[in-house]
């Protein structure tokens, strides 16, 4: 088995907090992601809809969770739905989970296949007032595929156009936003998958390797410890490279003399972490190379200490700016007069620092969450400041993962090495 099993308690405790939240008389039905077609008869590997993972920690097509507290029948008021194997199916796909196993993993007493919603859903709905349906409402989102769930919507809403739609986004994004002891485990699992890789590419990144070389042994490692692999898009970027945020190609070769910029990181069971590191190709920072990696380094110290309880993620990403200004005169790279003058925007700095600081991290890598949502205790946040000065193809960022408790955050990668003069001895030992 690829990952340890998941307490399934994990999901009868959600899905007891999402019940909380309903209107009275109400239904919730979500709906697993498809299996995305790409050329051909090619397919992706299923990428579940993160709201059903959250509540059943089923990892299949075809599922349905229907919960409908206030059900007539007890037995009625949550069921889930799988696809039935069948003889094709387990010739050329292997089995799908049988009803005993999707119970045992879910912690839902009632399972039924998935041929059969239709018809359970013609027996529920007339009862209910209220149906709460997902759809992605992340801020940074561009839905242009539309998914099962977009489709079940107009289905929904063309069969029963007289009941009261409701938003389960929203609900889903307060209830996700602090983690759950059972996630934290996970989310830490998969740190430490990250951290594996990332010490076995320092004993071999050296001039003349190539980026994707680089990707292939982070890649290695995090199979050969229980990850499916990147928890997103994997980012080697050597030299200028390094100044592209969403370099993808990973298709150069390093030089001596360049640094390289990695924000690579593992998923396990489900569950993301997100790490940057810049590392010199030859295994010695320049001391320019040096400077600006201190300097990022300490910005992102300081953003640790005002990443607490209370504060809201604007004032903090204008506290961060701060930090970076002053680091920026020092670096010679902003005049300290101009810096004083600029507008309340500060485009001196975004010119070296142009995106957040934070984001939440959880079952999506930019995890959902209430729009401004003051930090709390239980979150997870990255925490990734950057310098990238394109003039001198130099980009540096660093990055780690923090869970926010009462007194202090916990860094998650703590044990991943930052500092410069470690970087280095582990590069040449």
């Amino acid at each position: 088995m690829r990952y340890d099993p998941i307490d399934p308690q994990l999901f009868v405790r959600n899905r007891d907090k999402l019940r909380a939240l309903l209107k009275p008389n109400s239904i919730v039905i979500v709906l697993a992601n498809d299996i995305l077609p790409t050329n051909a008869d090619g397919t992706l590997l299923l990428k579940q809809n993160s709201d059903l993972y959250y509540l059943t920690g089923v990892n299949q097509e075809d599922t349905v969770l229907v919960l409908m507290p206030d059900a007539g029948d007890p037995k009625e008021r949550e069921i889930l739905f799988v696809k039935e194997t069948s003889e094709l199916i387990s010739i050329w796909d292997g089995e799908k989970l049988t009803k005993e196993e999707a119970r045992q993993a879910t912690g839902i007493s009632r399972v039924e296949w998935s041929s059969s919603f239709d018809g359970w859903l013609h027996r529920l709905v007339p009862q209910a007032e209220h149906i709460y349906l997902t759809t992605n409402e992340h801020l940074r989102a561009e839905v242009v595929v539309e998914t099962a769930n977009d489709r079940f919507i107009k289905r929904c809403q063309a069969r029963y156009p007289l009941h009261h739609y409701e938003r389960l986004a929203p609900l889903m994004h307060r209830l996700r936003i602090t983690k759950d002891v059972e996630e934290l485990k996970f989310i830490q699992k998969a740190c430490d998958i990250t951290e594996a890789g990332f010490r076995r590419t320092l004993g071999f990144i050296k001039p003349g390797v190539g980026e994707w070389e680089i990707e292939a042994e982070l890649l290695h490692e995090f199979l050969r410890r229980g990850s499916r692999g990147f928890a997103y898009n994997p980012i080697v970027g050597s030299g200028k490279n390094a100044c592209v945020l969403h370099y993808l190609e990973n298709d150069k070769v390093c030089q001596d003399g360049e640094v390289v910029l990695m924000d690579v990181a593992a998923e396990y069971g489900g569950w993301n972490s997100d790490l940057t590191r810049s590392v010199p190709v030859n295994g010695r920072f320049t001391a320019r190379q040096r400077e600006v990696y201190d300097s990022v380094l300490r910005v992102l110290r300081g953003a640790n200490e005002i990443l607490r309880p209370g504060n809201t993620p604007m004032e903090y990403q204008k506290q961060v700016m701060e930090l970076m200004e002053a680091e920026l005169v020092n670096l010679g790279l902003i005049d300290a007069q101009a810096a004083k003058e600029q507008g309340p925007d500060k485009p001196l700095v975004r010119k070296y620092f142009m995106h957040g600081t934070s984001h939440h991290l959880g079952l999506d890598v930019h995890d959902v969450c209430p729009p401004h949502e003051p930090f709390a205790v239980g979150q997870v946040f990255t925490i990734e400041p950057g310098i990238y000065i394109r003039e001198e193809g130099l980009g540096i960022r660093l990055e780690n993962d923090v869970l926010i408790q009462e007194d202090g955050n916990f860094d998650m990668m703590g044990n991943i090495p930052i500092e410069a003069e470690e970087i280095e001895e582990l590069m040449n030992s």
